[in-house]
């Protein structure tokens, strides 16, 4: 999808759907704009539905204040249009009022970005504004003076989240990963003290991309052209069900001829396309394309294991609470999880960078499941769909025992009772 070419109101239709349909705002929550080149301010109206916006309800505020069309704009433009004024740079801005980010915003606290490698990139620093009344123009002069310090996420006091972007669809990349920031580290509160990662990881997992031969491609066969189209249909179910966020979460699947399809880096997961895919060749990748950065951990596993047809790389935020503290997983509450999960060893955080190859070997099938500290969980399968199966079962297991430390003591599955899920299922 070609989105920069939609018209602002388009784009901030698309957005709107996206945010209320995955739970970040309400009905009357919410507003986003968009600066354009003759310099209007595309916004969200004042009391129209936001689960049921169209086109035509959004309204354009001329430089001269002059507005056009059917509503208000947003009781809120007064700090969008501060925003705009105070940085130049900044084409877009996004805000909603997402229960995690509220939850910090009442409490009075920023989301840590540095529990995971790449989500502080993706948000930047993040300030605080003081609190001040909804619509006033001190809250606009609160938000503008954070944004002029350089911040281009700002949690508002009590109140929820202001983020900004060259255009709408960084803003919101930005937006979203700050949400899934404070929703991991809120799991991850719930079962241990969340471990931060040192400048020092984070600095050596943003280090060098693999170099890559590259090859013109030829035909594409007819089971290649399914495998694309059910890749696709697979990763935006996952982007769906909330185990990937728009900019993180790879699949790749091995096909009939010995090479296989990986997701590509950068495009936003929710719009992937078959042609988007890279399809690898004995280590080289399609020209013209830029494949995930992880791709040398999928070859080595698809040439140390058979067994193994697709591998997932993902950090869904019930799953990943475990791996950012010391909490275990242990996969033995209910049969079905056992037996997809196995034991699902922790790996140091080092390992996929310094021992790919060693990560690799992991995967034996009775280890189809690796957590890595603070970075990932990797999930292998026979097929796609068996790997997004264990990946949606790792992500509602871990659920299922943060939500049962409300409860009581959780009890596992008797070892006796293993034994007979073992020889029943073909495990042993």
């Amino acid at each position: 999808m070609q989105i920069e070419l939609l018209h602002p109101a388009d784009q901030i239709v698309l957005l709107m759907e996206r945010i209320y349909a995955y739970g970040m705002t309400t009905t009357s929550g919410g507003n986003l704009s968009i600066l354009d080149d003759n310099g209007d301010i595309w916004i969200t109206p004042a009391g129209v539905d936001k689960g049921a916006l169209t086109s035509a309800d959004i309204v354009c505020v001329k430089p001269d204040g002059q507005i056009v069309g059917h509503h208000r704009p947003s009781s809120e433009f007064p700090f969008h249009q501060l925003v705009y004024r105070t940085r130049p740079d900044l084409k877009a801005v996004v805000h909603a009022h997402p229960p995690a980010l509220v939850a910090f915003s009442i409490v009075r606290r920023i989301p840590d970005t540095s529990l995971l490698p790449g989500e502080g990139l993706i948000c930047g620093k993040v300030g605080m504004a003081d609190y001040a009344l909804p619509g006033s123009v001190l809250l606009g002069e609160n938000v503008a003076s954070v944004f002029a310090a350089g911040m281009n996420a700002v949690m508002l006091e009590n109140h929820g989240v202001v983020v900004g972007g060259g255009d709408l669809f960084t803003a919101f990349q930005a937006f979203e990963t700050l949400d899934f920031c404070a929703r991991l580290e809120i799991h991850a509160s719930r079962i241990g003290k969340p471990q931060l990662l040192s400048p020092g990881q984070i600095g050596a997992a943003a280090e060098g991309y693999p170099k890559l031969a590259t090859f013109a491609p030829g035909r594409v066969g007819s089971q290649e052209r399914k495998a694309r189209m059910d890749m696709c249909a697979l990763i935006r179910r996952s982007y769906d069900q909330r185990l990937f966020t728009s900019t993180q979460g790879t699949y790749s699947e091995r096909l009939e001829d010995g090479a296989f399809l990986i997701t590509p880096h950068g495009p936003d997961r929710k719009y992937l396309e078959p042609q988007d895919l890279v399809r690898i060749e004995q280590g080289a990748a399609e020209e013209g394309k830029l494949p995930s950065s992880s791709i040398r951990l999928h070859q080595y596993i698809y040439e140390r294991h058979p067994h193994v047809n697709s591998v997932l790389i993902a950090h869904p935020p019930h799953i990943m609470a475990f791996a950012v503290t010391e909490a275990p997983f242990d996969s033995r509450t209910i049969p079905e999880s056992y037996i997809l999960l196995r034991g699902t060893p922790k790996l140091p955080f080092q390992s996929v960078y310094d021992d790919p190859e060693g990560t690799a070997d992991m995967f034996e099938a009775h280890t189809p499941i690796v957590i890595v500290e603070n970075n990932c969980v990797i999930v292998t399968g026979s097929s796609l769909l068996n790997a997004f199966d264990r990946l949606e079962v790792a992500e509602y297991s871990a659920k299922s025992i943060i939500d049962a430390r409300a409860l009581g003591p959780i009890v596992h599955i008797e070892d006796t009772h293993i034994r007979d899920i073992d020889k029943a299922f073909g495990l042993s």
